[in-house]
């Protein structure tokens, strides 16, 4: 497989997409990819019209960044053939907002299994934030609010262990709830022979064959059940995790 899990689209005071636009072009060129099918569900709140039209909306904002780049892109919203479209994409991208949407569409639209079924065929895939979450076994370490009720919660699957994007280290000040590393723990009680990589911004996995790295700017931090949490350096060789 061939996968670029992106923990965040935007880093603070930057434009849309900049940060991982270099390792974005470099995974596309490297697969010689030139067109791309997006999956926009995550995105619910773009505008107060529809839904269509933040889905709308949030085609034309990643083009804009793809075309930058040399790349053409389309959304799946579009087509009226979801699984056709997906059968037939040069490469996948799934954008960040509300996982639980984004799910509860790709089951509602059957392109959930076709969009696994690609990406172990060799299909390019690449997700930031949301779309990072349903490359994972199941969507249970998301940070999202639970706007819709998924069919199941249930995703790709494509490696087998789970991602928290967005992974934040402190607490707030002043805010009294549990931390990050709290709520890992509490799905690791329940789940515990799955492993978490807690993906903090401005970082990503690449996945090429079987080889899986760590890329970005930021450590990552690797959490299993009843086991003292590591922190893994940028560039590190991640492979056996899988």
């Amino acid at each position: 497989m061939k996968l670029l899990l992106i923990s965040n689209s935007t880093n603070a005071g930057e434009l849309y997409l900049a940060w991982p636009q270099s390792f974005i072009s470099d995974f596309m060129n490297k697969h010689k990819v030139t067109k791309v099918l997006f999956v926009p569900y995550a995105g619910v709140g773009l505008s107060t019209e529809s839904l269509e039209k933040s889905y709308d909306v949030y085609e034309k904002r990643v083009s804009d960044v793809f075309s930058s780049l040399g790349f053409e892109l389309t959304s799946v919203h579009r087509s009226s053939d979801a699984i056709k479209s997906v059968e037939e994409a040069e490469c996948i991208a799934v954008g960040g907002g509300n996982t639980f949407h984004l799910v509860a569409m790709m089951h509602k639209t059957k392109i959930m299994d076709a969009i696994r079924k690609k990406a172990f065929s060799g299909t390019p895939y690449m997700g930031w934030s949301a779309g990072a979450n349903v490359a994972c076994p199941t969507l249970r370490t998301t940070n999202d609010m639970p706007i819709i009720q998924p069919e199941s919660f249930n995703c790709l699957n494509l490696i087998p262990f789970q991602i928290n994007p967005h992974y934040l280290d402190a607490n707030p000040e002043g805010h009294g709830g549990e931390t990050r590393q709290q709520r890992i723990e509490e799905f690791l009680v329940v789940n515990r022979e799955m492993v978490v990589a807690g993906l903090r911004e401005a970082s990503l996995l690449e996945l090429d064959g079987n080889h899986l790295q760590l890329k970005g700017l930021k450590k990552l931090r690797l959490f299993r059940f009843g086991q003292d949490t590591e922190e893994i350096e940028q560039g590190a060789d991640l492979s056996y995790l899988l």
